[in-house]
């Protein structure tokens, strides 16, 4: 047995469907947004990991993070208690709840893509997604913008520099992809 811990449920197969399709997921996006511009701003995920080490900062060495101009801008009033945090706390507990409820809940760590072509260590994957993470939210922190700001909210609002992050972005993932994993044509 691999460490690929397959999504398994009652019918013991793998679960290929998707519980939404592409246009409920994309009317579910555009909902959530609408409301979000209405009711306090657009959408954007990235700032709240700042804000986040800027209170836990503040909390530990309160003159280093005052005397930061970047934090006390981000994290205004040092508190976590804002619509944008509990908005990114709601985006992997959203998650977990639909996986639970849809029994699609799984404990896998090493995907058969990555096993195939980089083994099947545990250790090895959990490293460079780390990694992968971290320079994703380096660079949208260095550009002042993630994919949700960008992507979602950006591009709904036809912003220029949106439209070319989103092409930019579309291009390198499938450049990485293809350089990660190959063409995906059967050998």
């Amino acid at each position: 047995m691999t460490h690929d811990t397959l999504a398994l449920h009652g019918t013991g197969h793998k679960d290929t469907n998707p519980v939404l399709g592409w246009w409920a997921g994309g009317v579910a996006i555009g909902v959530v947004l609408i409301l979000a511009v209405a009711l306090v701003q657009p959408i954007g995920v990235s700032t709240q990991y700042v804000v986040l080490d800027g209170v836990l900062l503040h909390h530990v060495l309160p003159d280093v993070a005052s005397k930061s101009p970047y934090l006390a801008k981000t994290a205004p009033g040092w508190t976590l208690a804002t619509y944008e945090f509990f908005f990114v706390l709601g985006i992997p507990l959203g998650a977990l709840l639909a996986a639970m409820v849809t029994s699609r809940f799984s404990t896998r760590v090493v995907p058969s893509e990555w096993s195939k072509r980089f083994g099947s260590n545990p250790g090895h994957r959990l490293v460079w997604s780390f990694v992968g993470g971290f320079l994703l939210l380096f660079g949208a922190r260095f550009g002042g913008g993630c994919t949700s700001g960008h992507m979602i909210s950006g591009v709904s609002q036809l912003a220029v520099s949106s439209l070319v992050f989103s092409v930019a972005l579309f291009a390198s993932a499938i450049m990485t992809a293809r350089w990660l994993y190959g063409d995906g044509r059967k050998q």
